[in-house]
């Protein structure tokens, strides 16, 4: 399988049906079914189904979803943790389905590396050769991982802990240690796996912030699993949202806030703050004749909440530029009512993207 537009990951037409009629299942009518019509009629759960998507090099990739959406599967499948029951895999132009088992120990050792929600960390080892063993399992010398080791440490903010044991430290430093072991084999992926669900809610925050400052300076390729709509929104740059075992919806925090899919998306985003994530192509109107003349200039992309000032300060509508042309305006009471906060589309003087005005 050769990925389509340089894309890191590319996934097509991926199943994970569990159960003893699996291949059977998947040829024929009884696919189609509902999870629970599924299981009562057949014995089989489909975890994931019939799902695609790729992302590209350097991209922070989320999916999302409800306990049991199959979120979890579908990342264990892409580096046949679990094996898929059909579809197309490829990761880093690696055709992964096709792999044979020194391919795929390859695969797992030098292009991809995971992150789990338990540290997996070994208790009897020093930090330092916890951070390390990767580069072990390669047969990298001593001191040339343990040089590593200590840079990676220090990029994750744990300079200093080498000797210290993984029962000596807290949850948040045991994540750390747990990221730093990943990054330090250089993958061309990382996929984390719900990593933070575990932890207080002011580290679990400490560590996304961790996860966007890593991401500005090494640029990894990353593909993030949870079920937090807020952890999706701080770190995603696209989000698939995923309801049993199928992704029904794929897009920027924008789209999804702006113009969710179905009624599970909209119960999703409900509460999220919409002028804190749309953007003003989302308010705009078209400009009537005298628009053109004057009043502040705002691009299309400035999101609803940093267009505050600009509005009070004007008494004439704001003009809402995308390359270089006036698609729309907005003016007091169109910021005002996108900061009252209800949903895009009830918002006074709102609609969806102004023709031209996509993303």
């Amino acid at each position: 399988m050769a990925p389509s537009d340089g894309a890191a990951i590319e996934v097509r037409g991926l199943w994970k049906i569990f159960g003893p009629r699996a291949e059977r299942v998947l040829g024929g009518p009884d696919a189609l079914l509902d999870p629970v019509a599924l299981r009562d009629r057949t014995g089989c759960v489909a975890a994931v189904r019939d799902v695609g998507f790729s992302v590209r090099p350097g991209e922070v990739f989320v999916v999302m979803g409800l306990s049991g959406s199959g979120k979890s599967t579908l990342v264990r499948c892409l580096t046949r943790l679990i094996e898929p029951t059909a579809g197309e895999i490829s990761i880093a132009g690696q055709d992964v389905r096709a792999a044979s088992p020194a391919q795929l120990r390859d695969l797992r050792r030098h292009r991809v590396s995971m992150v789990f929600q338990h540290f997996g960390l070994l208790p009897h080892r020093r930090v330092l050769d916890n951070v390390a063993y990767g580069l072990e399992i390669q047969g990298v010398p001593r001191s040339r991982r343990y040089r590593r080791a200590r840079e990676i440490l220090s990029l994750v903010g744990l300079e200093g802990s080498d000797d210290v044991r993984p029962d000596q430290l807290s949850g948040g430093m045991q994540q750390r240690v747990g990221l730093a072991r990943a990054l330090a084999a250089d993958p061309e992926v990382l996929l984390f796996d719900e990593p933070f669900s575990a932890l207080d809610p002011l580290i679990r925050r400490d560590m996304q912030a961790e996860v966007v400052r890593l991401h500005r300076e090494v640029g990894k390729t990353m593909l993030f699993i949870t079920h937090d709509l807020s952890e999706a929104l701080k770190l995603g740059e696209r989000i698939a949202i995923m309801r049993a075992g199928s992704i029904v919806q794929l897009g920027t925090a924008e789209e999804l806030v702006g113009a969710p899919a179905d009624d599970y998306v909209a119960d999703f985003v409900r509460d999220v703050p919409r002028s804190e994530v749309l953007s003003l192509r989302w308010i705009c109107r078209p400009p009537l004749r005298e628009d053109h003349l004057d009043g502040p200039v705002l691009a299309a992309s400035t999101v609803i909440r940093d267009a505050v000032p600009a509005a009070m300060e004007s008494a004439r509508p704001i003009r809402v530029i995308r390359d270089g042309e006036l698609i729309g305006v907005v003016d007091r009471l169109d910021i005002l009512g996108a900061m009252a906060g209800g949903p895009a589309q009830a918002v006074p003087g709102s609609r969806r993207p102004a023709a031209g005005a996509g993303a």
